[in-house]
Order: C-alpha cells, then sequence, then structure tokens
C-alpha cells in the first residue's frame, strides 16, 4: 500500500459528468468522509486500474438489496451517491484490491451509459440548499449536545470523535458526519444522502440521533440491571464458559458424553434389577441432554452414583460352622444362652434353606447388660458386616425412608446409606435404641420401620430418594430396646423379643474377672504384673459401689481403680499392687450403697415387696402407721394412681375382713391410717404393690412383726385374690443382690421363673399363692 500521505492533488477541481460506478454493499459514503473498502469483483479492480491513472474519480452507489452480488444492474442501485476520490490502493496476493476513498459531492444520476465491462453513468451535481441562520445554528447545537451523549454510551467510538464535530462549522457537512458514524439502517443513510436542504437534513439527522439515543439509554439501563442481577451461579457459568473455551484453543476439550458412557458401562456391568434398570437408564436419558453446568445435572449424576454404589446383588458368605459361631459367641459373652442358642438355631436353618430369611430380633433389657456389643458378636459369628444405626431421638420420618430428589439436598435413608457403606446385602444392622423413637409434624419414624421389618415386605422395601424396590430380606435387624412399653404395638409384632435379664453377683464376678478388668488393664497400660484383683475385691465393688443390673458402673469403678494405680506407679510411689477389700476405700472411696434389709430392722407395720424399673428390678419399702383421727388413709412417696387405688382396695379388704383378722371393728372410727413409701423424690407406680401394702396394714394393726429377708410381689382383689404381675425375672435378680431369702409370688408367675439362673433359685425360697390369707400366713410371724 502506498504509505503516502493524501495530497490535495489528489482531489480534481473539477468533477466530470461521466464517471464510472462502484456499487457499495450495505454502506453509504458521504462527502467529506474518509471511507475504507475491499474490492474482490475482477470488472470493479480492472475499473479501478483504470481510474488511478486519470483523475482518480469514481461515483459510489449504494445497493437497494442487502445481498452481496457479483454483477450489480443500474435498477439494483439506489441513483443518489456520492462522488468519490481514491486516497490509497494496495493490492494484495489474492487479487484483493483495498482502497482508501473520500467523498467529494453528491450527485444524481441521469442515466446509465454502459453495463460492460463495469458500470459507468452521467451524472448531475447535487448543491446544497440553504445557508446558515439562527434555526440551524440551535439544530447544530442540539445534536451536538445529543452526539456526545451517543459517543459516551458506545464503546465502538472514540471518545475525541465529539471534539471533531464540535469543531465542524458547516451544517450540511455536520449533519452527514454525524449520520455517517451513528449506527443507522442503509435506508436512514440514503435517505439523508439524498435530502439537498440543509436546515431538513440536520432535522432528519437529529432524529436519528434522538432514536439511537433512546435506544442507548434502554440498552445501558438493561445492562445495569441485568449486571447487579447476576450472582454467584451465573458468574461461574461465565467463567465455565470461558474455560471450554480456552480448553478448546489448547486441544484439551473432553468428549461432552464421555461421562453419560462411563454411566451406562457400570449401569450395563451392574446388571440391575429391572426396575432399577428402567430407572437408571431413564435418568441416564435425561443427563445426556443436560449441560453440566445446570443444578439438574448434579442431581442426575448424584443419583446415578447412589444406584451404581448400591450392593444389589452382592452378598458376604455366611459362616455356617456352628462350633466356630458358638466359640466366637462364647469368647465375647458370659450367659445369654437363649440369645446364643437363638442365633445357632439360625445359622442351622439357613445351612439346610440357604435362601431362608434374615431374623427379626428384639434385644429388651436394663442397660448395660450387653446388647449392643452382642450384635457386634453376631455378625462376627456369621461372618457378615456389621452396622449400627442409632434411633434415639429420630423425628422425621425421612430419616428412615429418604427425601424426595425434589428437594435440594436430598438423600436415601439410614437404612440405604447403611447399605451403601458396608457394601454387601447381607449385612448385620443394629437398630439401636428402638424404644426411644418419636414423632412430630414431619411424621413418625416408627411407621416407616414397619415396612423394614416385615418380612413380608421388606423385600421390596422403596427408599423416597430411590423409589426403586430394594431387598431387604437378606439383612439381619437386630433391635435393642431397655423397655417396650413405648414401642407401638404393630412394630411390637414385627420383632422377635429376647429380653436380657440382669446378672446376678456371681456372673458379674465372672464376667469381671474374664472381660472388665483385663480390658481396662489394656487401656491404661497396665501389665498383668503390675495390678490384680482379689475375688473378694470385685465382690465388695459390685455390692457396696453399684446398683445395677448391667455392669457399666461396674466397669467404671475398676476403671477408676486402674487409673489410681497408673498415678502411683508413674509417680514412683509403687511398682505394682494387689487390689483388696482393705484398700478399696482408697481408691473409690466410702462404700456407697449397703444392704437395706440389713440395716432397716423390720417392725410391725414395715414390709418389703419387689418393684420393676426401666434399670431392671428393685426392692421397694412400704411403710404404715396409725393416729388419732376419723377414717382417713393419707398415701404418700409420689404413689400413681394405681398404686394409690391398690393401698384403698388393700384398706377395704382388711375393714371388710376385720373380725377374722383380729382387727377390732371400731379401730378404724377413731384412727387415720398413714402409709408412705420411702426414696419419695422418685415416682411410683403399678399394681404389684397390692400384698406389700396389705401386709403392712395387717402387720400394723395386729402388731405382728414380718418375717426377716422376706419380700412379696402380686397384685390383689377385694375379695382377696392374689393375681399375677410382670417383671418376674428383673423382681427375683433384685432380691438376689439384696440378700432377699425367701419371696412369695402369685401361682401365675410360677412360670415366669424359667430363665433365672438355677444358683439364684437355689439360694430363695419361693412361695406361690392365690388367697391374701395365704400371704399372711407365711409373711407375718404369728399368723392371726
Amino acid at each position: 500500500m502506498n504509505k503516502e500521505q493524501p495530497s490535495k492533488d489528489l482531489i480534481p477541481e473539477k468533477i466530470s459528468k461521466i464517471v464510472p460506478i462502484l456499487p457499495l454493499f450495505d454502506i453509504i459514503l458521504f462527502p467529506k468522509m474518509v471511507l475504507p473498502l475491499v474490492v474482490m469483483q475482477g470488472e470493479s479492480i480492472k475499473m479501478i486500474d483504470e481510474v488511478m491513472s486519470k483523475d482518480r474519480v469514481l461515483g459510489f452507489l449504494a445497493a437497494k438489496n442487502l445481498e452481496s452480488k457479483k454483477n450489480y444492474k443500474p435498477e439494483d442501485l439506489y441513483t443518489v451517491g456520492t462522488t468519490g476520490t481514491i486516497l490509497k490502493m494496495a493490492k494484495n496476493k489474492d487479487d484483493v484490491t483495498q482502497l482508501i476513498v473520500q467523498g467529494l459531492k453528491r450527485f444524481k444520476i441521469k442515466d446509465f451509459i454502459e453495463e460492460k465491462p463495469y458500470l459507468r453513468a452521467r451524472v448531475e451535481i447535487i448543491k446544497d440548499k440553504g445557508g446558515k441562520d439562527k434555526e440551524t445554528e440551535a439544530l447544530m447545537t442540539n445534536i451536538l449536545v445529543l452526539y456526545n451523549k451517543i459517543v459516551k454510551f458506545s464503546p465502538d467510538l472514540p471518545q475525541t470523535i465529539g471534539s471533531v464535530a464540535k469543531s465542524i462549522e458547516d451544517p450540511g457537512m455536520l449533519a452527514d458526519m454525524i449520520a455517517s458514524t451513528i449506527n443507522s439502517t442503509v435506508e436512514e443513510k440514503q435517505k439523508i444522502l439524498e435530502i439537498h436542504d440543509v436546515k431538513e437534513r440536520l432535522k432528519e439527522a437529529t432524529r436519528l440521533v434522538n432514536y439511537q439515543m433512546e435506544i442507548l439509554e434502554i440498552g445501558h439501563k438493561i445492562q445495569a440491571q441485568v449486571k447487579g442481577k447476576i450472582d454467584k451461579k451465573q458468574r461461574e457459568y461465565y467463567l465455565r464458559q470461558q474455560l471450554e473455551a480456552i480448553k478448546k484453543e489448547l486441544g484439551e476439550q473432553e468428549e461432552p458424553d464421555l461421562e453419560v458412557e462411563e454411566y451406562r458401562k457400570e449401569i450395563e456391568a451392574k446388571k440391575l434389577p429391572q426396575e432399577a434398570q428402567k430407572e437408571a437408564e431413564r435418568e441416564l436419558n435425561r443427563l445426556s441432554r443436560m449441560h453440566p453446568d445446570t443444578s439438574e445435572y448434579m442431581v442426575a449424576s448424584t443419583y446415578l452414583d447412589w444406584i451404581i454404589s448400591l450392593p444389589w446383588n452382592k452378598s458376604t458368605k455366611d459362616t455356617l460352622n456352628l462350633k466356630k459361631a458358638r466359640k466366637i459367641l462364647n469368647e465375647d459373652h458370659f450367659g445369654l444362652e437363649k440369645v446364643k442358642q437363638r442365633i445357632i438355631e439360625y445359622l442351622a436353618v439357613r445351612k439346610l434353606k440357604p435362601d431362608s430369611k434374615g431374623p427379626i430380633l428384639c434385644f429388651a433389657g436394663p442397660p448395660g447388660t450387653g446388647k449392643t456389643s452382642l450384635g457386634r458378636s453376631i455378625a462376627k459369628a456369621l461372618g457378615r458386616k456389621f452396622f449400627r444405626i442409632s434411633l434415639g431421638g429420630v423425628k422425621d420420618e425421612a430419616e428412615i425412608r429418604g427425601h424426595r430428589r425434589t428437594y435440594v439436598g436430598a438423600l436415601p435413608g439410614r437404612i440405604i446409606q447403611a447399605i451403601r457403606r458396608v457394601e454387601s446385602n447381607n449385612p448385620v444392622f443394629m437398630l439401636d435404641e428402638i424404644d426411644k423413637i418419636g414423632s412430630d409434624f414431619r411424621g413418625d419414624p416408627s411407621a416407616a420401620l414397619l415396612e423394614v421389618l416385615d418380612p413380608e415386605q421388606n423385600h421390596s422395601f422403596s427408599d423416597h430418594y430411590l423409589d426403586v424396590p430394594f431387598d431387604l430380606s437378606k439383612v439381619m435387624f437386630i433391635m435393642t430396646a431397655n423397655i417396650l412399653d413405648t414401642i407401638p404395638p404393630a412394630l411390637q409384632d414385627r420383632m422377635e423379643v429376647l429380653k436380657l435379664l440382669g446378672y446376678t453377683e456371681d456372673e458379674k464376678i465372672k464376667i469381671a474377672t474374664r472381660y472388665l478388668i483385663p480390658r481396662q488393664r489394656k487401656a491404661h497400660g497396665l501389665k498383668k504384673d503390675q495390678i490384680s484383683f482379689t475375688k473378694g475385691t470385685v465382690k465388695r465393688i459390685i455390692s457396696g459401689y453399684t446398683r445395677e443390673a448391667g455392669l457399666r458402673n461396674l466397669e467404671r469403678e475398676i476403671e477408676a481403680i486402674c487409673r489410681g494405680v497408673a498415678s502411683k506407679i508413674v509417680e514412683g510411689e509403687i511398682d505394682s499392687t494387689t487390689i483388696k477389700v482393705i484398700n478399696v476405700s482408697k481408691y473409690l472411696g466410702p462404700i456407697r450403697f449397703d444392704t437395706q434389709v440389713k440395716t432397716r430392722a423390720l417392725t410391725p407395720g414395715l414390709a418389703i415387696g419387689l418393684a420393676w424399673t426401666q434399670t431392671g428390678g428393685d426392692i421397694l419399702f412400704v411403710e404404715a402407721t396409725a393416729m388419732k383421727g376419723r377414717k382417713g388413709l393419707i398415701l404418700t412417696g409420689q404413689l400413681g394412681d394405681v398404686m394409690k387405688e391398690s393401698a384403698t382396695a388393700a384398706l377395704s379388704y382388711i375393714r371388710a375382713n376385720a373380725p377374722s383378722l383380729g382387727i377390732p371393728e371400731d379401730f378404724f372410727e377413731s384412727h387415720d391410717i398413714h402409709i408412705h413409701v420411702p426414696a419419695g423424690a422418685i415416682p411410683k407406680d403399678g399394681p404389684s404393690a397390692g400384698v406389700t401394702m396389705l401386709t403392712s396394714l395387717v402387720s400394723l394393726l395386729t402388731k405382728q412383726t414380718p418375717q426377716n429377708d422376706l419380700a412379696m410381689t402380686g397384685e390383689i382383689t377385694l375379695r382377696g385374690d392374689v393375681l399375677p404381675v410382670g417383671g418376674i425375672k428383673e423382681k427375683v435378680l433384685a432380691a438376689h443382690r439384696a440378700g432377699i431369702k425367701t419371696i412369695i409370688l402369685p401361682q401365675w408367675n410360677k412360670k415366669d421363673l424359667e430363665g433365672i439362673p438355677k444358683k439364684v433359685q437355689k439360694t430363695i425360697k419361693f412361695h406361690f399363692v392365690n388367697k391374701m390369707m395365704d400371704v399372711l400366713k407365711i409373711a407375718l410371724l404369728k399368723a392371726p
């Protein structure tokens, strides 16, 4: 390209009446304006070569149709155009000519004299009409103000162009300059080009500028609003788009369906059940149509991850060696023969019938009796994976069934989550503290467990998140509970309840010696020769420092002693020690519990009963006294309604049978009776203290002392019958711990002694009665 600056010699003084015509596509050349052009047509290039050797002047006409053509005819072009001179020309290797042209004057076509090889026409130069007056100056000032605003809002216009426009004094030239630079259509610019009157041209240019100004202001307002509303996700989306573009430039672009294909391969390899396969394929088809940056894509991919990761057909092989399983159970737990036998029976059935369903067991008993640890031992004996799910305080049904996928952050319930973690469809699941499940406005989890724990339904358990059946029939469910009263009857009906009683003193001694002491010795870094316990010491800890059916407090006391010994060894006071009865108090302090049966001398009006609590059994003292009054009955000790009714029934029975009991009939006319059950801070209720209250009252009124070391339990009627009660096993063990030697029980409860250790039964004498008179004959030293 010629790099010389354009000189005035390039601008002809007089323009010929016949000029070659160069058609313009999608652009208008105005007088005095400079415009770059690219010419590719061969005929046009030939024309340019010819004019370059002459006066360099061409006529420029805009095409009416916006579609580019190789050859233009006269009817394809407007009739008003601009003459212009070629300031610079350059050609490249591809025979493409680049021009810089400057408009000269408006012209109008009179007629075309040639079409081949290029257009040539006879033209008439158009002169501007009108001069500069006040109205014209006002129009010029107004349009300049508007134009400066357009320059401000238009980033593609140089900011200095406003100053250039301000320096133009010719009104026609100003209108042409502004019309050539604003963003308007070819038709609108051609209209301005065809206006001869300067004032009208300024008005039309002002109209275009106003219109363009409104568009820019609206666009600026929209841009500001949109910019303010762009949130984090949108910014991430734009950044990801840029990142993808960068990866594409670097040749690192991944195939869009690569992840979908991986999912498809994994689904095929998994061999899912029919319904799960159908749902997975449907979700996969949805995923293939989504953009990876959308939130729905993440929801669908997370769902497919769950479907693929579940062990639909993966199981662990059961250990069906009964001797090995029994050995494992015996190594981990002492006693609990009934539970161990039930597991052995299950293994035997599995050996004979491999496709048998898993049992649904419920271990019910006081805290610390080994319910939770027993579940872990069962899994070990079976050779299965073990998972514990704590249900204490759970109130949301979705914890069991999961959330539906319509919710943000939805997940399957705990059952399916646990199945995924253990990576097996036949684990041992322990649902701990099932008696402590709650319910609120979010649903009732115990109702959701009905399907989980029903062998007839759990082969097609439906989690809300998965929305396809999952087979839980191979899972061995074990529940634990302290009490059964709070478990809904429908849920209880689905469970095989195995009651774990509290341990006897001898059992606790053996368990402490075999399990607890070695475990605490190891936990505190002590060796066997550094600390040892005598049998008498363990017995003293059990009887003097704990009062429980289980073993938790016993282990805590042993732990306290081990800590004390470890401290003394580290400080260099001792190298080793044997914990004896006489020095237990050095580590644990004074004795906390003593047998009240021994410390409290029995007198008329005092009887010992047996009670059942959530932590096992306990003994219960019932005191009665009489005072001057008028037939009143006072009951204290935080007694419940049922227990109060038992006291009233006992008094009514005594008043009705006063002569046969040796009680003066007029005694009640002048006396009040007061019955008190100690430990007044503890609420008490139930009918089983009826016989104890009646015995206490008869002992008081006949002044006969009950036998020592004797306790009783049973409900009474107004006819003097003794009715059966519950919790016999726990009550008998509590009596044994307290040193009771004789127990009076209802005849109907004789069957409940089964399961109580034989050693306990040998140390206690049992009396089974049907009538209250039989109770009095046994309990009182001198029968009435």
